[in-house]
């Protein structure tokens, strides 16, 4: 009958942020199961701006897991996404106890399709497998009918995806156990407790990766003294601060801090035997500039910070973005997207003092910054109640996109 059929297909989806970590994760002590060697912080970022969008069905139809990314039919037999499917399943089995009064429909035999979508650029570097795993994580314990603590599952993944599980901002402990059951993430702040805090990402003009991070930090852990170091004494201290300055919205202090703890995890790749080179000259252009106009105002108006590739993330407050954006596109002008060179959340024009041209501004470097991102802080993953927004159609196939 038509319950049956209802029944026959079931389908959720789910959005997910990216996050920005201030105090750096580099380094597993186990690979298998992602257990990092010290504690991290970060920052979710807003999904109106940055987020993955991925849809979970499961039916008694299907012949095969499959998987498409963008669009692309990918490969599902990735280990890591495998992981995550084994736990999503091995906690429904938990959950379910044996029983028979099963409330969710489901199987746990059925096969699944997963279709998934970005919607910013995915070679930008900006953090999509934290954003894509915490996004499958999300849609597969809604569909198997799983609760609680999701962000063990979200590690097996990426490790950085546990953070994105969350929002505002996040600490991912490093847990002492073995077995990983204490690497958790969870929240310090939620988005709305710092409301003037707002997120340029500067995407410049790089190649891909020279070195992956998983390659790199296993690399670093086997080579680099400072980065044990770092790990052992400097990180505690560090997480502890900036969590402080956090909860007081100190954005000195945060800054300053969030500057420092960037410039050390890259000194760790340098320390790196052979060394790795994450940063490129518009990366070290950007950090001069920064401080550039940190100087001429006097205190920390805006802070950088770069993962594992070329691109700055910038955080400051609300009233200094309009000046500090046309700072970069003064010495940054766009090569050919003038229009497309802002995007995200509106910023207002600023006329610069003739003080901070001749200070701050340097020589144009056109094409340098390929466009500015302007967000803020945002909420964890999202259940999209809409069926119109579902990646896959009825036949639990990609639908066309418009």
């Amino acid at each position: 009958g038509a319950m049956a059929e209802e029944r026959a297909l079931s389908m959720v989806t789910c959005t997910a942020p990216v996050n920005i970590a201030v105090i750096k994760y580099w380094g597993k002590r186990d690979n298998d199961l992602i257990l990092p060697i010290n504690s991290s912080l970060s920052v979710t970022l807003h999904q109106d701006q940055l987020k993955t969008t991925t849809t979970a069905a499961a039916s008694r139809d299907f012949t095969e897991d499959r998987l498409w990314l963008n669009g692309e039919e990918a490969d599902v037999g990735h280990p890591r996404l495998q992981a995550c499917l084994r736990e999503v399943r091995r906690l429904a089995r938990k959950r379910r106890g044996g029983s028979a009064e099963d409330a969710s429909p489901l199987s746990l035999s059925y096969k699944i399709h997963v279709a998934t979508r970005n919607n910013f650029p995915t070679a930008a570097g900006l953090a999509s497998s934290a954003a894509g795993y915490a996004c499958l994580v999300s849609a597969l314990a809604r569909l198997y009918g799983v609760e609680g603590e999701l962000s063990e599952v979200a590690r097996r993944g990426s490790g950085s995806a546990c953070r994105s599980m969350l929002g505002g901002f996040v600490q991912w402990q490093r847990g002492e156990r073995p077995d990983g059951r204490d690497s958790l993430a969870h929240q310090v702040a939620p988005e709305t407790h710092w409301p003037e805090l707002r997120v340029l990402i500067l995407v410049v003009s790089g190649e891909k990766k020279p070195v992956g991070s998983t390659a790199g930090m296993q690399t670093s852990v086997d080579t680099s003294p400072l980065l044990k170091h770092r790990a052992e004494v400097v990180v505690p201290e560090r997480l502890a601060l900036m969590m402080r300055h956090i909860r007081e919205r100190d954005f000195e202090g945060f800054g300053q801090l969030t500057m420092k703890d960037s410039n050390q995890f890259h000194a760790t790749c340098l320390d790196t035997f052979p060394p790795i080179f994450y940063l490129n000259d518009f990366s070290r252009q950007i950090i001069a500039l920064a401080h550039r106009f940190n100087a001429h105002h006097g205190h920390t108006k805006v802070a950088y910070t770069f993962d594992a590739g070329p691109n700055a993330v910038i955080f400051t407050l609300a009233d200094t973005v309009a000046e500090f954006v046309e700072v970069v596109r003064r010495s940054f002008p766009p090569a050919t997207n003038g229009d497309q060179f802002v995007r995200g959340l509106p910023i207002d024009s600023a006329s610069l003092s003739e003080e901070v041209v001749t200070t701050v501004v340097t020589e144009p470097v056109p094409g340098a910054v390929q466009y500015i991102l302007h967000t803020k802080p945002g909420p964890g993953p999202q259940l999209l109640d809409d069926p119109s927004q579902h990646l896959l159609g009825a036949d639990g196939l990609p639908r066309r996109c418009a």
